[in-house]
């Protein structure tokens, strides 16, 4: 026994001999003292890994990895959010392949003040990205009318994304390649861990629910990478600190804020007061400090 705390009374135990080390708590949440030290001393001192997992030498390995998956005539069409995830992939992949990426951004009624010019200023006038804006609006708040639980919120919200994205990725015939910004936490809160018996936290649009229809082959740039990676890979890659350090909203938007319906009338304060918050923590230079 190496450590113990007052609910647990073993919090930590090893056996030098045979190098079996064990932990009772989450050394990578935030408010673990010295919980990256231990990983470190884990992975560095007792596995004896190498210390070559860079930010940098993660975007070669990844653009390197989206070349050979998509080849030299290959094209994909990708849904962008303008969350940290999606903008991470867009600007990966389109460093992989260029012109050859398709970009499709959705207005479905729900998002944050200023979004959708924002992604069209920066994806289309700064990066020249093939931008595609399909308004959806009236679509998503027709699905949710009358809708009050989160969870089936977050599936309808999650099916019209689907089937609007589909669409126009049938209309970009060229396609053979849907990307998406799916990261690794999406994959264990949406499904039972490796096949186990652990339960569905939250279900995520990316995850699992494609069309057998729309015969795509997906290309997830992202999805063994934790949040604070991809948040380094986007600084590696340039992208603002806006962008890569804002604070993390919901996929399904303003409508799993709402308690009840996600009415006008409820969506209108919320997103107020979101540009509100946001403006005030990053005008102090807050927003690298907070998690939400």
């Amino acid at each position: 026994m190496l450590a113990k705390s007052a609910p647990c009374q073993v919090a930590a135990a090893a056996d030098p001999e045979r190098r079996i080390f064990g932990l009772q708590f989450h050394p990578e949440v935030t408010h673990s003292a010295q919980g990256e030290r231990i990983l470190r001393n884990f992975v560095l001192r007792i596995a004896e890994c190498r210390d070559d997992r860079h930010p940098g030498n993660i975007v070669d390995a990844k653009i390197r990895r989206i070349r050979e998956q998509v080849g030299a005539d290959g094209d994909v069409v990708m849904g962008l959010s303008g969350g940290v995830d999606s903008s991470v992939a867009a600007v990966l992949i389109h460093r992989a392949i260029g012109d050859r990426l398709h970009c499709v951004f959705v207005d479905n009624a729900l998002l944050r003040k200023g979004e959708r010019e924002g992604v069209e200023v920066l994806f289309r006038d700064e990066y020249h990205m093939d931008l595609h804006v399909a308004d959806a609006r009236r679509q998503f708040l027709d699905e949710l009318r009358g809708g009050s639980d989160p969870e089936e919120k977050r599936r309808i919200i999650g099916r019209v994304f689907i089937d609007v994205s589909g669409e126009r990725a049938k209309a970009l015939r060229a396609a053979r390649f849907l990307g998406q910004g799916t990261l690794y936490p999406d994959v264990i809160e949406s499904v039972a861990a490796h096949g186990g018996a652990t339960a569905t936290i939250k279900s995520h649009h990316n995850v699992g629910g494609l069309p057998a229809d729309l015969d795509l082959e997906l290309v997830e740039p992202l999805r063994d990478l934790f949040e604070d990676e991809v948040r380094a890979i986007g600084r590696e890659l340039g992208l603002p600190s806006s962008l890569v350090d804002r604070q993390p909203f919901p996929g399904p938007g303003l409508a799993v804020r709402c308690l009840g319906e996600a009415t006008e009338e409820r969506r209108a304060p919320l997103r107020e007061a979101d540009a509100i918050v946001r403006d005030e923590i990053e005008a102090r230079g807050l927003h690298e400090m907070r998690w939400q």
